[in-house]
């Protein structure tokens, strides 16, 4: 399953406005309770817990929610004051986002995809590779998917022995190549 985290970030933020995370996509109405399907779209669901103030896409408000629990490879999700499926119906099909002021403080040296997409990746050695456009969670580790000019891709295992240093302030990731990661 990859997360693309291109539109993760509202591009019509601005400084005065909070920056908004896209945590999914609201789908269908699910029972007659209330319930939507929500296709995740983050690599944090367990911030979508009830009591939680989510923004609804396109500047259609804000909602909170009621109740979360997992269906298949899909959260089903509730919100406050929401309780038939007709009420909630009308947003199906909106993203759903978080302000980044509702993320937990993570530990140094650990990141959100959201913060990391976007970045210059560039060798050891200086070489600019690209920019990191997704990153795909695989089982064993992640993989980083850095995007050079229009129509080439490479991918990154996301190892110690490959991500050597991820700069925020200066929005790059360091990287060593390994034998055999890039295509001749």
């Amino acid at each position: 399953m990859s997360f693309e985290h291109d539109p993760n970030k509202d591009p019509g933020s601005s400084a005065d406005e909070p920056v908004l995370i896209l945590m999914g996509k609201l789908r269908k109405p699910h029972g007659i309770r209330g319930e939507m399907v929500l296709t995740v779209l983050t690599d944090i669901p367990e911030l979508l817990k009830p009591g939680q103030m989510v923004m609804l896409g396109d500047q259609q408000g804000q909602l909170v929610i009621r109740s979360v629990r997992w269906h298949r490879n899909d959260l089903l999700i509730a919100f406050e004051d929401y309780f038939d499926r007709d009420e909630i119906g009308v947003y199906r099909n909106t993203l759903l986002f978080m302000e980044e002021e509702d993320f937990p403080e993570l530990p140094e040296d650990e990141f959100y995809f959201h913060d990391l997409v976007g970045l210059r990746v560039i060798t050891d050695e200086g070489q600019l590779l690209g920019i990191l456009k997704e990153i795909l969670i695989t089982g064993a580790n992640d993989v980083y998917l850095v995007q050079q000019g229009e129509d080439r891709e490479i991918l990154l295992p996301a190892i110690d022995q490959v991500i050597l240093d991820i700069d925020l302030e200066e929005e790059v990731i360091t990287v060593h190549l390994l034998p055999g990661l890039l295509p001749d």
